[in-house]
């Protein structure tokens, strides 16, 4: 009886593993494939269909290259761990939460992050192999890499800041779904940002957002200088202070607000 118990405990969990990364696989696939084929339809639609030979600057194959890498990118900014923190605190969850010896925010982060960075080092791999073909450097590429990390990380701390919205809204998930349609436009993941008008271009570079997809795709395809990349990264890391800072601030208010409604 215990031989069978262990066989079919054995068969359950290799299901659910099984499972796991079908979805997971999915998510990926399918997170990835619609800004693709909406790219791909528009470049084809403007320079095969209108005849344009460029557009801000950039030929048809230039887009396409755009396209391609932004992908790389793009897969790496996500992760739901801002939504996960609004619903503890909406939930009263977030009372458990507390009794860890390590911050609830930190705690959040570091649980959830291992997906992104299983998918970050599979991009840069798949990334690598196509530097042969599409002719950009690897290690630009790496150190592209590495700036969208850090743009994973903003991401997450703009999200936990916002969540603390839970602490006096039951409907703080609305705020954060409208940051993410923001960010899915500023970021460059659904097209490149200097085709925004050039009077309307100081939206996108007044946010962090640019950080996550268009500015890693800038250096790796070489669009960006050195000295350039340099700066944006010190950009970044100035950002990374505002938002810990804006994250301390807004979840010392909130856990106030809690603390005196539990009492």
């Amino acid at each position: 009886m215990k031989l069978q118990w262990r066989l079919a405990a054995l068969k359950n969990g290799f299901r659910e593993a099984t499972a796991y990364r079908i979805e997971f696989l999915f998510e990926i696939v399918g997170s990835a494939f619609v800004p693709a084929a909406t790219q791909f339809v528009l470049w084809y639609a403007l320079f095969q269909t209108g005849g344009a030979s460029q557009i801000a600057g950039l030929s048809y194959s230039e887009m396409l290259h755009y396209t391609f890498v932004s992908l790389l990118f793009s897969q790496v900014r996500g992760g739901d761990h801002d939504f996960e923190l609004q619903e503890m605190i909406r939930s009263g969850q977030l009372s458990n939460s507390l009794l860890r010896p390590v911050g609830v925010v930190e705690f959040i982060y570091l649980r959830g992050v291992a997906p992104r960075l299983f998918i970050a080092a599979f991009c840069l791999a798949l990334g690598m192999i196509f530097s042969i073909y599409l002719g950009f450097s690897p290690m630009r590429l790496l150190g592209a890499m590495f700036l969208a990390l850090i743009g994973n990380i903003i991401h997450y701390q703009i999200g936990a800041a916002l969540s603390t919205t839970a602490f006096l809204w039951e409907e703080a998930y609305s705020i954060l779904m409208v940051k993410n349609m923001i960010v899915n436009l500023l970021s460059g993941e659904l097209i490149p940002l200097n085709l925004f008008p050039s009077s309307l271009q100081w939206i996108w570079k007044s946010t962090p957002f640019y950080l996550y997809v268009y500015g890693p795709t800038q250096y790796a395809l070489g669009r960006w200088t050195h000295s350039e990349y340099l700066l944006q990264l010190g950009i970044a890391m100035i950002w990374i202070m505002a938002a810990s800072l804006a994250i301390h601030l807004t979840w010392r208010l909130g856990m106030k607000r809690y603390l005196s409604l539990g009492g």
